[in-house]
């Protein structure tokens, strides 16, 4: 992936069967993990450790913060965090992909200045199996 502008990493949520842009998002953070399954034991070469491939629990986490991009939007958001809702997201990436899938909004905080605009920071986990589409 060549330099590209932070800004354009995009966060969309599903409104229905269309993806929409739902924040301007100043700063991001996308992480992918994936815990491992300890099988050492006593007969384990040299005693490193083995791992069993595949069987570990994968997750993605998405951290922002910035401003919505309307009214409308933060209410969306906003609802989904109260409820506990879990929402299919969209991840725009570009010169490399989508993330798509399920995720419930696990933080929300605002913050503003008494003369500057009200920011958002949110938190999202995922709760399903994600999809990658490379463009």
């Amino acid at each position: 992936m060549v330099a590209q502008k932070g800004k354009d990493l995009l966060l969309k949520i599903d409104d229905g069967g269309t993806f929409l842009t739902v924040a301007g998002l100043r700063s991001k953070r996308l992480a992918f993990n994936a815990e491992t399954v300890d099988i050492t034991d006593a007969e384990s070469a040299g005693r490193w450790r083995e791992l069993l491939g595949g069987a570990g629990v994968q997750r993605a986490s998405l951290t922002g913060a910035g401003l919505f991009k309307d009214q409308a939007s933060d209410a969306l958001v906003r609802t989904a965090f109260f409820a506990g809702s879990i929402l299919n997201w969209q991840i725009f990436i570009p010169a490399f992909g989508t993330i798509t899938g399920p995720f419930q909004v696990t933080a929300l905080e605002y913050s503003g200045e008494h003369n500057g605009e009200i920011r958002f920071e949110l938190a999202l986990e995922s709760a399903g199996g994600l999809t990658f589409g490379a463009l």
